[in-house]
């Protein structure tokens, strides 16, 4: 597997080494091994799955306290996915990344935590696979606006579609800064 960095600390686009022939491909989603000398945590507790259609906007989201750092990847279909870093004292503070990941090419990004996910949907249908490193705590969940200017994620997407909850989210002009994580609750090497 190939891992790159991004430019966010901490957040890493995962590719996959692919072995295909006639029969179609093969290739390892997880080896807690090779993910370990890689730098990234092994000790996930929840795995989700999300289906979506085109234009789905999920996000921006996170838990604070009891972050969840995400390990994401696209099972069948094509998003745009972003991570953007929020942290209270980050030198990359209202900084964002952005990668496709395909089902095809197996791509995964590594979303530490203490920082922001979302994704749009940009093919017909997708399948969408969180690890996550801690459990869902709906009550510790904070979100920012998907199009905050102050952020200013280059979605492609103009129009997408939305959870009443994510239509309602605050910018982050209007977040309580406490709200946020600090750099000192979530620092990445």
């Amino acid at each position: 597997m190939k891992v790159t960095e991004t430019g966010l600390p901490g957040v890493l686009l995962i590719e996959p080494r692919i072995f295909g022939d006639a029969r179609g491909a093969f290739w390892e989603t997880w080896n807690a091994e090779r993910y370990a000398e890689a730098g990234l945590p092994t000790a996930f507790v929840q795995d989700n799955v999300s289906r979506s259609s085109r234009g789905v906007l999920r996000g921006l989201h996170l838990q604070h306290p009891q972050a969840q750092g995400k390990l994401v990847q696209v099972l069948q279909g094509e998003v745009f996915d972003v991570a953007v870093d929020l942290r209270r004292g980050s030198s990359h503070f209202g900084r964002w990344v952005g990668a496709t990941l395909t089902g095809e090419q197996g791509e995964q990004l590594w979303v530490p935590p203490g920082f922001h996910h979302g994704f749009c949907v940009l093919s017909e249908t997708v399948i969408f696979s969180y690890k996550c490193t801690d459990f869902y705590a709906p009550q510790t969940e904070v979100g920012i606006l998907w199009n905050d200017p102050e952020i200013g994620i280059d979605w492609p997407v103009e129009d997408p579609i939305l959870s009443d909850k994510d239509v309602a989210l605050p910018r982050l002009a209007e977040l309580p800064q406490e709200r946020l994580p600090s750099i000192q609750d979530y620092a990445v090497a």
